[in-house]
């Protein structure tokens, strides 16, 4: 008797055996030979086949070391050792690239949309391992193998011409081949910058311009830089520093520092490359390397969207560059050469006639300007003061008594011992009270060529018989502050060593200025250098 459920299917149980049967014999060999099969044993890899033979090898000698004596283990030790030279020598050999220069994809590579300024990481897996950039889009991509983001792109768009960031070869994908061209070194030097110590020595006496892909002309070391988001106290920074011929030819040089580890260290010599390279594609440069590293050794105290005080920055800027570069806690380093001097300190404390005399080295000089008027002329406007840098240097003449509150009540003088190559003054602008941040607009007047310090600071120490120590300061770069405290910005007049000609520069702005116009603008920071002996 049949159930009711073959009934109601009408399909009995031995038929249904016999239809399991057929699906569980494999399938009928087809009518014609499949031709991508020989090209899908083709794209085996070689790689995979030797590590499951040394892994197979490994597990069956496990066995053996187990079950013999020492010397046994031994002479299988020995065996694993050539074994493993064996293997990586295969290893070797599949890994083996072949170079081509006779490429068809080259007049596809796209200059104009090439920009190696961000970060790099792969658009796709944001991973900064293995990227290569597209010389036909300029995105970047992870890897080259047949899985990677890269190799994806090649079939996806079409593009097949990539460069390796981090060992700038280039390749052909999906052929998978090495380019060697000598039309791409171009590129290679956009990538990385390269300068030779001759070139180093003649920057300052370059006068001829460059000229970028969009027909566009710069000077090199004179470049703007782009303003990401509220960044501009780090572009007047890096300007600002750009000037200092001993620190930019120390950073010009990778070799120099090529022992430290810090990613600020290096991100600030890449910077420094680009800005004085003289083959750019573009007559800007960005900073977002830079910025990346500083808010990660600074833990985000100076951030992208972020205004924040130019001196401040610089202070944390060469203390952190200098504690990065020196080989050791007491060794010096291209920072303190540069900027470092000496301040003897005496203290008076109140009820007490002992007097406390110390020496401490400084980066900096803070000037205390005068406060300014509270009430309006005549003609109902407010009197813009003015003050002469020679009585504000009077600070440091070692008679001067500055009147300290914190952390103690005490009066303090203030005395100059060594001076050094490169005199960094510091106008005290703002004052932050209770309530709001204010600013002082007094006007500054100062020398900008041949400022005689010792007339400034008659307490210079005199130099050693037999030596000739010129105390003569010129003026290359002046940070400005322009509009309200809260809601102003920051620019930047440096001076161009070839010419002796002043710019004034902006993010981007970079124009050519007069002289006389730099003395006539609100100084908020200064750099001098001293004059060749």
């Amino acid at each position: 008797m049949k159930s009711e459920r073959e009934v109601k299917n009408g399909v009995t149980e031995e038929e249904r055996e016999v239809k399991r049967k057929r699906s569980d014999s494999p399938p009928p060999p087809l009518g014609f030979n499949n031709p991508l099969l020989p090209l899908a044993n083709a794209y085996a890899d070689d790689d995979e086949d030797a590590e499951n033979e040394q892994k197979k090898k490994s597990q069956t000698r496990g066995v053996v070391k187990g079950e013999g004596n020492g010397n046994k283990a031994q002479e299988e030790e020995v065996d694993d050792d050539e074994d493993d030279n064996a293997f990586k020598g295969r290893r070797k050999q599949s890994r083996q690239v072949e170079v081509r220069r006779d490429c068809p994809y080259l007049d596809t590579v796209n200059r104009q949309v090439l920009d190696f300024d961000f970060e790099r990481f792969c658009s796709v897996s944001l991973s900064n391992l293995n990227v290569y950039a597209c010389l036909v889009c300029g995105k970047y991509f992870q890897g080259r193998s047949q899985k990677s983001h890269a190799y994806t792109h090649s079939l996806e768009a079409d593009h097949h011409v990539y460069i390796n960031l981090l060992t700038e070869k280039v390749y052909c994908l999906p052929d998978s081949y090495e380019i060697n061209d000598p039309s791409l070194d171009d590129i290679r030097h956009v990538l990385n910058p390269r300068f030779s110590r001759a070139q180093v020595e003649e920057l300052d006496k370059n006068r001829q311009w460059s000229r970028a892909l969009d027909g566009s002309d710069y000077l090199p070391g004179m470049v703007g830089l782009n303003n990401i988001q509220k960044t501009e106290f780090v572009n007047v920074t890096i300007q600002s520093l750009m000037r200092v011929t001993p620190l930019r030819n120390f950073f010009l040089i990778p070799e120099n520092y090529q022992h430290c580890k810090s990613p600020l260290v290096h991100r600030f010599g890449e910077l420094t490359r680009k800005i004085w390279h003289a083959r750019n594609f573009k007559g800007q440069v960005s900073p977002h390397e830079f910025l990346q590293a500083v808010m990660k050794a600074s833990k985000k105290r100076f951030r992208i969207g972020q205004q924040s005080d130019p001196v401040e920055f610089m202070s944390w800027l060469l203390n952190t560059l200098h504690v990065d570069l020196r080989p050791s806690k007491d060794a010096s380093s291209i920072i303190h050469q540069c900027f470092q001097g000496e301040l003897e300190v005496v203290k008076e404390y109140q009820g007490n006639e002992n007097k406390e005399t110390s020496r401490m080295p400084f980066l900096m000089l803070g000037l205390d300007l005068p406060p300014p008027p509270l009430f309006k002329d005549v003609m109902e406007k407010n009197i813009i003061p003015q003050v002469a840098l020679f009585d504000l240097l009077k600070k440091f003449d070692g008679e001067t008594v500055t009147e300290v509150v914190r952390p103690k009540l005490a009066r303090m003088r203030y005395r100059v011992t060594r001076s050094p190559p490169y005199l960094m003054f510091h106008m005290v602008r703002f004052k932050k009270n209770n309530f709001f941040k204010e600013k002082n607009p007094t006007l500054v007047n100062f020398p900008v060529k041949d400022m005689e310090l010792r007339d400034y600071i008659p307490s210079l120490p005199t130099a050693p018989e037999g030596e000739k120590v010129c105390s003569k300061y010129n003026l290359i770069a002046n940070i400005v502050h322009d509009g309200k405290p809260e809601d102003g910005y920051f620019r930047v007049f440096v001076q161009r060593k070839s010419q002796e000609l002043w710019y004034e520069m902006q993010d981007l702005h970079v124009a050519e200025t007069l002289s006389q116009m730099v003395e006539l603008s609100e100084a908020y920071m200064q750099i001098y250098e001293q004059q060749e002996k």
